[in-house]
């Protein structure tokens, strides 16, 4: 028995077959954990999300930015991107139910026994791991319930930007949200900047990852996060990046959860850029 965290695949269905062959998974007995933006961007974004669908019990998935996208879309509140690449998924005869699916994903996932936690992006540092779990079930409860329509109309933006418990109704699930989904730098305080996306070094000298905050109230959790392709495989401070950047011609990166923290990563082909 093996538990693998594996990072962003975006569509890229053959680099992840190749690196479950590589790691000899087997779904009867083993569990694979995935950091979310499972779709998009890649070319076959209907073909992974299917198959990790029928892998069951064995996978544990959380929502990324790019699911977050989709589900605007599917509800009429954003259009599409020149570069998105899910219609495949809109148009199937089973879009109903894969879209379901994906709304009923979380946005946190965590097992005390392993030791681990997962997210996408990042976590506020006025978070402790009891409110991040809270601020989890507000969002969640939200995509999965009848107010969905509404909150997706006014889930795009960037503020509020810095946390308070005072925040209410769309402007506090927008926080939890980019938080969740979007975030990589922000200043000693909190305040995020969600416009940076570039590798540590790039950003604004006030700004630093997330994972490096000094203080941070989850900075004795074991934390999982994927989303920043220029950062690529990373580990701070108790945190492990692991999007290694498939989408853009690098690699699809699986970390063994069992202590060790091995890396397995298996070779990507694109011609795409970051961006």
């Amino acid at each position: 028995m093996a538990t693998y965290a594996i990072g962003d695949i975006q569509g890229c269905y053959k680099p992840f077959r190749k690196l479950l062959d590589t790691l000899k998974f087997d779904p009867t007995k083993d569990t694979l954990w995935l950091v979310g933006d499972l779709i998009n961007r890649g070319p076959d974004s209907l073909k992974t999300l299917r198959y990790i669908i029928s892998l069951g019990d064995s996978v544990r998935t959380i929502l990324g930015n790019h699911e977050c996208h989709m589900l605007a879309v599917y509800f009429g509140h954003k259009k599409a991107h020149k570069s998105d690449t899910f219609s495949d998924i809109l148009e199937a005869d089973s879009a109903d139910q894969l879209i379901n699916w994906v709304r009923s994903q979380p946005v946190f996932y965590e097992d005390l026994k392993l030791g681990y936690s997962m997210l996408h992006a990042g976590l506020p540092p006025q978070w402790t791991l009891e409110q991040t779990r809270a601020c989890a079930r507000e969002l969640e409860a939200t995509l999965r319930g009848d107010n969905i329509d509404a909150f997706l109309s006014a889930m795009y933006g960037n503020t509020p930007n810095i946390w308070s418990e005072n925040l209410t109704g769309f402007d506090r699930l927008r926080f939890i949200i980019n938080c969740f989904t979007r975030m990589r730098y922000c200043n000693q305080n909190g305040k995020l900047n969600l416009k940076e996306k570039g590798p540590i070094g790039s950003q604004a000298k006030y700004l630093m990852p997330w994972f490096m905050v000094p203080n941070r109230k989850t900075q004795d959790c074991k934390l999982l996060f994927g989303h920043w392709s220029t950062l690529g495989l990373a580990q701070a401070n108790n945190s492990w990046c692991l999007d290694s950047g498939c989408l853009w011609g690098g690699e699809l990166s699986a970390m063994r959860l069992d202590g060790s923290e091995q890396i397995i990563s298996q070779a990507c082909e694109s011609s795409l850029e970051p961006k």
